[in-house]
């Protein structure tokens, strides 16, 4: 594999990349359980948590899928959609087009980015009417090359979730999205199980891809809980995506394994902490340990001893503080004799020794 620089990219004027803190998308999906009002609560919330970014979904059940009762389109997996046709679950879960522009507003009013999974054509023109600075393609159209083809054609930065998705697919959306003019790309390593077990994560998943493919990576994560997220970013996740709610008690089609607005705050804060304790590799000493140097070991005279006294394992040890010389010089003076009078408790310096 010939491993190539993480690169940066830029969203609305944030840049993104190791050396910047991560991105936090705070995914709404369908938990504004068919109001608009709460949508836009919602957006409110995930400026108010911290998330640098809220992003939506543009699809409408037509545009997903048919209304079908067959097989093929029934949902039978005893997952949380066990039983729903897929027409059905999306007619439920869908963001209507006609909201869009009223998000979009209230997004850009409280200061927060917003951007969109779109998941044809026409939500891409729906998208580029209202301006998106980014789009993400979500794992299920990961292989959607005409999808990514068009996406990329806009020149927008663009997130592709790798669920599902083998190093020949993944490979071939990067391609597609470069060849068409992406310029700016993440990739992020995802489960696509709702919710999705952390054993089965792989994160170490995540430089790879970054190495691998020359892209931004992170991760979209449908895990329950922050654990999992907080370690990608430790293992260097640039981009963090997951699910969210408003903290109403209100369930829907996605609230199993969403975080509440509350949590998301919990995420983006230890997020960025975990992103700060990454630093760099260097042995230097932290500058909040200079307090503490006083209280390691040195070498001690714990007796009063008198002029050309022998020093001993008796009268000399090593203990804490740390004024006098280090403890690996212990060997050198035991057997020496001291130059003048000591009291107990004097630090053992080089000038009170003589052969």
């Amino acid at each position: 594999m010939v491993k190539r620089a993480i690169p940066e990219m830029e969203i609305d004027g944030r840049l993104i990349g190791p050396q910047h803190p991560p991105y936090i998308i705070a995914e709404l999906s369908a938990n504004h359980n068919g109001s608009l009002d709460r949508a836009l609560q919602s957006i409110v919330a995930a400026k108010e948590a911290g998330a640098d970014a809220v992003k939506i979904q543009s699809y409408t059940a037509d545009t997903i899928t048919i209304d079908h009762q067959s097989d093929d389109f029934m949902i039978r997996d005893g997952g949380l959609w066990d039983g729903y046709s897929l027409y059905e679950l999306y007619k439920w879960a869908q963001t209507p087009f006609e909201w869009h522009e009223a998000m979009f507003a209230k997004a850009r009013e409280v200061g927060i980015t917003i951007f969109s999974t779109p998941f044809d054509h026409t939500a891409v023109d729906l998208l580029e009417s209202l301006g998106a600075p980014a789009y993400k393609i979500a794992s299920f159209e990961a292989i959607d090359i005409p999808l990514i083809r068009r996406v990329a054609q806009t020149g927008k930065p663009m997130i592709i979730s790798t669920g599902m998705a083998n190093e020949e697919e993944i490979g071939l959306a990067v391609k597609t999205a470069r060849d068409n003019g992406c310029e700016q790309l993440s990739l992020l390593h995802c489960i696509s199980s709702y919710p999705a077990p952390a054993e089965q994560f792989n994160l170490r998943t995540i430089t790879d891809l970054g190495a691998r493919f020359g892209v931004v990576p992170g991760l979209s994560d449908h895990s329950l809980g922050t654990t999992v997220a907080v370690v990608a970013v430790a293992l260097g996740a640039c981009i963090i995506e997951k699910h969210f709610m408003l903290d109403d008690g209100e369930e829907g089609p996605d609230s199993a394994f969403s975080l509440t607005d509350k949590e998301i705050k919990i995420l983006c804060d230890d997020s960025r902490v975990a992103w700060q304790a990454l630093g760099r590799a260097g042995y230097e000493r932290a500058p909040a340990e200079e307090n503490s140097l006083r209280f390691r070991r040195s070498l001690y005279f714990v007796e009063d001893m008198k002029a050309a006294d022998v020093i001993t394992s008796q009268n000399m040890r090593s203990i804490r503080p740390g004024f006098g010389i280090a403890p690996r010089f212990y060997d050198d003076v035991i057997g020496k004799r001291v130059s003048r009078d000591i009291t107990r408790g004097t630090p053992v310096s080089f000038d009170l020794i003589t052969q």
